[in-house]
């Protein structure tokens, strides 16, 4: 309890550090006229509220004026797809995975992984596929990521290939479920096939671009803060920041599966996910494969000023408020959430720094300064265990070693891309099953849900799906 108590009284005293402000200037009011309460505004002025299919795909109120036309530009050029040549809205591949961030973040969610499908799909995968040796470093003929994608005139580096095998369990009041474990093969390698005794996979589904303009935005001095108390040994959990170096600094890491990027990786995404050229990389995916030969390579493919109305985009989406705040069972379920100490690492409030964020190419968001959100994170690293490690590191993350996943708008993920695969390889096909592979630092969550009854059970879900 000790630890817990220091950590409440850390956040509280940071949480209330800001400037004093008149309440009704930050009131946030729902369609209906009626002020939201403080429970139901997930990413303060950002708050948006919808349940539809829509739910994150829709612009921030503060988003006006000429913020607004670069937001609908950006919007396009996320979701479009694009072709083959080299004018606007040109430059796919050779070599690519998506044909558009829309392909693998449907509705800027999460499309339907790849694991219900069998492995790659034809003309888009909406997964990443990371490859090195077991010793580490990258083998001569491929890069750190597989392109299981091509134009006509190459062929994909590979293909990968997903089977799954399940089994059944028993929660203590009798209620089974089950849980399905992938196994990753790569087929049809476009240069000599590499030995399996060399071979480390990883492969990672698209992530919820949920309340990134939020997260680009987090006071940074909190989280170091968050991270030097997160220590609650009588659960075994420890949480620490990733530190990466990118773009000639080392800096916290907060996104990414394993907090290994600064930014929301707009010049990489086009660049290794799509093959789009740009100013920060400049050279076509593959360049120097003998499959590449006889391809020009013509420059930067997509402008700077582009890249930032899509990072505008991902900052400027609004989060979806909390449903059903005040449901007798959402209630328990939220209490239920706190007594299996899931609230440790899923921590319910944060706040962004003053000067909130600054885009790619230096434009300033400072209306997502000062903002107290409601993320269900913690944004650190969290060991947990050896069923959900990958075995491939990132920055200081091992491979048993995860960045706690955001919870907001996690309830309308089946609404907005029509499926309930969660973790990040998708092997989760509901709430109940992500909950149950937590191992390691969660381990004492998933054994405090499992002895709960079945009815309990359903109203932590329930909260969950509130969010």
């Amino acid at each position: 309890m000790r630890h817990k108590f220091l950590f409440y009284s850390l956040l509280g005293c940071l949480l209330c550090s800001c400037e004093s402000e008149d309440l009704e200037d930050w009131r946030i009011y729902k369609p209906n006229g009626k002020a939201a309460s403080e429970k139901e505004l997930s990413a303060g002025i950002s708050t948006i509220f919808s349940s539809a299919p829509d739910a994150y795909d829709t612009q921030s109120s503060w988003v006006t004026g000429e913020l607004e036309d670069r937001f609908n530009k950006g919007d396009h050029l996320y979701d479009d797809a694009r072709g083959v040549d080299n004018v606007d809205g040109g430059g796919l591949g050779p070599l690519y995975a998506g044909y558009s961030c829309g392909s693998c973040h449907k509705s800027t969610g999460r499309t339907t992984p790849a694991i219900a499908s069998g492995g790659s799909g034809s003309g888009f995968s909406s997964m990443l596929i990371y490859i090195t040796r077991k010793t580490g470093g990258y083998f001569p003929d491929y890069g750190r990521v597989l392109h299981d994608q091509s134009i006509y005139g190459t062929k994909p580096e590979g293909r990968v290939k997903i089977t799954t095998t399940t089994e059944r369990y028993t929660f203590p009041d009798g209620e089974e479920y089950e849980l399905m474990t992938p196994h990753y093969e790569i087929v049809e390698w476009y240069a000599d096939s590499i030995p399996v005794s060399d071979l480390r996979i990883s492969v990672r589904q698209p992530l919820r671009h949920v309340g990134m303009g939020q997260m680009m935005a987090l006071d940074l001095d909190l989280l170091q803060k968050i991270a030097a108390q997160s220590n609650y040994p009588e659960y075994g959990i420890s949480g620490r920041l990733n530190y990466v170096t990118e773009k000639g600094k080392k800096v916290i890491g907060v996104s990414g599966n394993k907090a290994q990027h600064q930014d929301l990786t707009v010049e990489l995404g086009f660049s290794s996910d799509l093959g789009v050229t740009n100013d920060r990389y400049p050279h076509e995916v593959g360049e120097g494969q003998s499959n590449m030969m006889g391809f020009a390579m013509s420059g930067a493919q997509i402008s700077t000023e582009d890249m930032e109305n899509v990072d505008l985009y991902m900052h400027a989406v609004g989060v979806p408020a909390r449903r059903d705040v005040d449901d007798p069972v959402v209630l328990k379920g939220e209490q239920l959430f706190y007594e299996a100490k899931c609230h440790l690492c899923h921590v319910t409030t944060l706040k962004t720094r003053p000067r909130g964020a600054v885009l790619l190419n230096n434009t300033e968001l400072p209306q997502l300064g000062n903002q107290i959100i409601h993320p269900y994170s913690d944004y650190l690293l969290h060991d947990m265990g050896v069923e959900l490690g990958d075995d491939y590191p990132s920055g200081l993350a091992n491979g048993n070693e995860w960045r706690t996943t955001p919870l907001w708008g996690l309830g309308l993920q089946e609404t907005v891309n029509g499926h309930s695969y969660f973790l990040h390889d998708g092997r989760a096909r509901n709430l109940t099953e992500a909950i149950m592979w937590h191992g390691g630092e969660g381990a004492a969550s998933r054994t405090l849900f499992s002895r709960m009854t079945k009815d309990e059970r359903e109203a932590l879900i329930k909260f969950l799906q509130s969010l």
